[in-house]
Parts: structure tokens; C-alpha cells; sequence
């Protein structure tokens, strides 16, 4: 059975344009979505927030049954989410089957929140009961990008609806379909009242009119810093929460002991992965000197090998980049980076979308493509002499999302850490990783911190409400 029948998939009428649903690898169009419009908020939230009311009074096992059903559907459509992942959003299908695979487990990992232990019976100087309890929030906005469109909306919506909120989904219109519609036709599918999942594709002044709505809450988004800074200084005028879970430039620290027959293969998926369209891309190489000119040598033979081209009609390691703006970013940044002396080892072209995977060698901190956040397939490698040297180098610049370090030493590994703050640590792997059950977020201009995962949900989607019972009127002085 299909689930996404273009003719059917968006009954909420909305004010704005239509809008291409488009592949990037060839430009075709395969349907339309009507975008939203900043007026189309207000009655979608009251909506949700209508819904919402309801919802916050069924059990826990009833909620916590349409996050499992939900998550078994997205395994029973997996053939034809793949499909509209893959065309899209230009991910390769193994990229799109890991999303699935993800959001599956975000439901389920949800469900088990439903039943979580609502609050704490506490001390009490008076003859009373008191306690705290965790309610839903009401309405949670969440605002989602495009690079990985399923997990970045999922690991918001499926967490809040478990907790017995509504949400208001703005998902980007390059990735309406993957990224919003697919959600709301599987919840809808799994059980979830009519109302109070509302999914409107929209541009930035949706977002805005979002954010500004008195009847949301709470603010889940993702996406750039630049961006991320504008949610967080409106959210902190209308005094509610945000979380931003931002962009990065993320290391990958190789020391002297490492073996690079096993690294490379790890280096180049960190930053080559959805053509580097990943918050948590590996955007600088820092080697050991001694490893150096053969690490640049082998990442780059690495680099020339892959296969870049349409991910839906052939098999390739990269498929395009999501459009003609974020390819001449990338470009941009890589020419100003060998204008500026960087050595381009790899790549550095293009035919129409499609970037070649790129290795910059001898950067340094004039080199954009090492100080910025690219967003693209490239690898800039610069070398360090001592740890000291690596650790310094990779806590420089405005962000801390995550870390890779590899060395034959673990424990020399988990020390180096120590001194570099970040979000995410991983040893002996790269710094693209992701899991259900992990908190996830970063630091600096990366984000406010972990938000997402077991704890860091109840935190995010609800609020602590004290509560205390007596069997008489309390009696005081006058």
C-alpha cells in the first residue's frame, strides 16, 4: 500500500505558493507541495494546541502504542521512504536506510518515555503531601533542515508526542516530502489524533511567525549557527525555551601511533558522508606530522576512487548536492582556499550538482576551508607536532560539536579529550555518529547543549510542576 499519494498528502489548506517537490541529481520534478505562510501558524497551533488537550489525558500505554506502531511503519514503507529520501534529498540509499533505521528507533525509544517515572515524592516541613510531576509543555515548534530530513524532524516529534504534547512542524521545502509529509502520513497511519501532528513547509518568516506564536512553548531546531542565533534571540524575547542544535567544524585528530591502513577509510567517511552535508562532518584533518604527507597522499587516492552521481539510478559513494546555492558556497570557499596557498590534492570540480570529493593539504588558519563550516565533501589536512599542539589546535574556532581521535592508546586518546570541549567524543572513530539512546548536541556556537536522548527529552519537552496535597485547609496567623 502506498503511503505518499501526491494527490492526497497535504489535506491541511495553506496560504502559500506551490512549490516543486524536485530531484537535485536531475532536476526533475516529482510533485507539488503548497507551502506554508506565516498567517497559516496561528490556526495550526490552535489546532494542535485543541488536540493537544486530549492527548495529554490518554494513558501512557496508549501514546506509548502509537510510537511503537509508528515506528514499525517506517520498517513496513521503508522501500518507498527510501525512495523519496534518495530522490529528495540526494542521499545514496544506505545513507537513506540508516535515517529509517533511525527514526524507527526514535519511536520506539520514545515510547518507553511515556511510561518514565513522572516526578519525586519530596521532604515536606508541613503536615501535606508534596511532589513534583512532569507535565507536557503543550505545543512544541519544531524546525527542521534538510540534510538528514527524517532524523532532524523524527528525534523532535516522536520524543514531544510521546510526552503528551502537540507539535507544529516546519520541515525545509527542499525536503517537504522526507523531511514532514512522510511523518505526518505514518503517525496518521499509526493512530495519532487527527490535529495534533501539523506539518507546514515554509521559508525563514514561517519559521519566525513559529517562534513568535504565545501558544509555543518550547522551540526545537536545527540547523545553521547564523540562523540558529536569530531563533535563540527571538525565542529569549517572547521568554521561552529554545533548542539549537547548530552547525560545526569538527577534527579528526590522528597521532603518531595510528594506523593509517585502518584510518583513512574512517577519514573519508566523516567527510564525505551525504556529500558532506552533515553537522557532524569531519571539517579538519589533524595529523601528526610524521603521518602527514602519506595521509594526504592515501586520503586523497581514497578521494579520486569514489563514485559521485545520481544515488537513485546508480551506485555511487556520493550523490548531489542539495542545490545550486549550497554548491557555490562549497566552490566558493575551495577556491579561496587555494588562492590563499591551501594545495588541492583531490577534487576541486564539479559537474552540475555534483562535487568531487575534495582533499586540501597545507591549510592553515588563513585557509577558509579550514576556519569556515564548508558544508561540502572536503577534506582540509594540516599537521601538528605533539599533542599539545593537536589539542590546541582543535579547540580553536567558534565550535564544539564533536571530535574524533585516533590512536593505538585509548586511554591517551580519552585524556587528549579532556582538553578539548566539545559535545561528542568518539575514539578510534570519526565524528559523524548518531544514535537513539545517546544524547546528542553540541557546545559554543554548535548549540545548547545535549538535548536529545532519554533524559535530555524529559528535559526538553516538559516542565516540573510542584504540587502538594492536604487532608485539612491549611490555618495561618490572620
Amino acid at each position: 500500500m502506498t503511503l505518499l499519494d501526491p494527490k492526497t498528502w497535504q489535506p491541511r489548506t495553506l496560504s502559500g505558493p506551490e512549490y516543486p517537490v524536485t530531484e537535485p541529481a536531475t532536476g526533475d520534478t516529482l510533485g507539488t507541495v503548497k507551502l506554508a505562510a506565516a498567517q497559516d501558524i496561528r490556526p495550526a497551533v490552535q489546532a494542535a494546541r485543541t488536540a493537544q488537550a486530549e492527548w495529554a489525558r490518554v494513558p501512557h500505554f496508549v501514546r506509548a502504542g502509537v510510537l511503537r506502531k509508528a515506528g514499525d511503519l517506517f520498517a513496513a514503507h521503508a522501500e518507498e521512504l527510501r525512495e523519496w529520501i534518495v530522490r529528495e534529498s540526494g542521499s545514496i540509499p544506505g545513507k537513506a536506510d540508516f535515517e529509517l533505521h533511525v527514526a524507527a528507533q526514535e519511536c520506539y525509544e520514545a515510547a518507553a518515555l511515556a511510561s518514565r517515572p513522572a516526578g519525586q515524592v519530596l521532604p515536606t516541613e508541613a503536615p501535606r503531601l508534596s511532589y513534583t510531576r512532569r507535565i507536557p509543555v503543550g505545543v512544541v515548534g519544531v524546525i527542521a533542515p534538510f540534510n538528514a530530513p527524517l532524523i532532524l524532524s523524527i528525534r523532535s516529534v516522536a520524543p514531544a508526542l510521546a510526552l503528551g504534547n502537540g507539535v507544529v512542524l516546519k520541515p525545509d521545502p527542499r525536503t517537504a516530502v522526507c523531511g514532514g509529509l512522510s511523518l505526518a502520513a505514518v503517525f496518521a497511519e499509526a493512530g495519532l489524533p487527527e490535529e495534533l501532528l501539523q506539518v507546514l513547509p515554509g521559508g525563514a518568516d514561517v519559521g519566525a511567525a513559529l517562534v513568535a506564536d504565545p501558544q509555543v512553548p518550547v522551540i526545537s531546531f536545527t540547523g545553521s549557527t547564523a540562523a540558529g542565533r536569530a531563533v535563540g534571540e527571538a525565542a529569549g524575547r517572547h521568554l521561552k525555551r529554545a533548542h539549537l542544535e547548530l552547525g560545526g567544524n569538527s577534527a579528526l585528530i590522528v597521532l603518531a601511533d595510528a594506523d593509517l591502513d585502518a584510518v583513512i577509510s574512517t577519514a573519508a567517511w566523516g567527510s564525505f558522508f551525504h556529500q558532506g552535508q552533515i553537522c557532524m562532518t569531519t571539517g579538519r584533518h589533524l595529523v601528526h606530522e610524521s603521518l602527514y604527507e602519506e595521509y594526504v597522499e592515501r586520503l586523497a587516492a581514497k578521494a579520486d576512487l569514489l563514485a559521485v552521481g545520481d544515488p537513485h539510478r546508480a551506485q555511487v559513494h556520493l550523490g548531489p548536492i542539495i542545490d545550486g546555492t549550497q554548491l557555490a558556497k562549497i566552490h566558493g570557499l575551495v577556491e579561496a582556499s587555494t588562492a590563499t596557498g591551501a594545495r588541492l590534492a583531490a577534487g576541486g570540480t564539479h559537474e552540475d550538482l555534483f562535487y568531487r570529493p575534495t582533499v586540501l593539504a597545507d591549510v592553515n588558519d588563513d585557509t577558509p576551508a579550514y576556519t569556515e563550516e564548508v558544508f561540502g565533501p572536503v577534506a582540509p589536512v594540516r599537521s601538528f607536532a605533539t599533542p599539545d599542539e593537536a589539542a590546541a589546535l582543535a579547540a580553536t574556532g567558534p565550535y564544539g560539536l564533536s571530535l574524533g581521535i585516533v590512536t593505538r592508546d585509548s586511554a591517551r586518546g580519552l585524556d587528549l579529550a579532556e582538553r578539548i570541549p566539545t559535545g561528542i567524543v568518539h575514539i578510534n572513530d570519526q565524528t559523524v555518529n548518531d544514535e537513539a539512546v545517546a544524547p546528542f548536541g553540541g557546545v559554543a556556537a554548535s548549540g545548547t547543549g545535549a538535548r536529545f536522548g532519554g533524559e535530555a527529552n524529559l528535559e526538553a519537552f516538559t516542565d516540573v510542576r510542584w504540587t502538594t496535597v492536604r487532608g485539612d485547609v491549611a490555618s495561618y496567623p490572620f
